[in-house]
């Protein structure tokens, strides 16, 4: 299992789900965004930004007196280190005790399973190719 160094806070996920649909974008259409459902004013929005950039979290361009922001990590890549760090928190690393865990104790439907099951073929399918 590889790792990304990469936690994110509740506060840092909010701002990159604004900036990975919007991107580039300033600042303020940001907080604007941002405000309705966290009632952030500017000065937080802008802080929380200014800290993900010397985080490596958010990267930015200037333009006169404007500077544009962009995700410096893909949705993918905080999407991964997310569910490595629960698992490593919650399961001490293994992903057999958490898809068993979540198999047992979660609703799928048997379309879930279906497509757990097409999953699991095509990548064995694939393993097999490259071996």
């Amino acid at each position: 299992m590889s790792k990304t160094k990469t936690e994110l806070f509740d506060s840092e996920w909010a701002i990159l789900q604004v900036v990975w649909e919007r991107e580039p974008c300033a600042a303020p259409t940001v907080q604007e965004v941002l405000e309705k459902d966290k009632g952030w004013a500017y000065t937080t929005v802008k802080t929380l930004m200014d800290r993900m950039v010397k985080k490596g979290l958010l990267k930015t361009e200037r333009i006169r007196n404007l500077y544009l922001y962009r995700a410096a990590i893909s949705r993918t890549q905080a999407q991964r280190s997310e569910i490595f760090r629960t698992i490593k928190r919650a399961f001490d690393g293994a992903l057999t005790p958490m898809m068993q865990f979540l198999i047992e104790n979660e609703k799928l439907s048997d379309e879930d399973y279906r497509q757990l099951e097409q999953l699991l073929q095509n990548r064995r399918r694939g393993k097999r190719k490259s071996e």
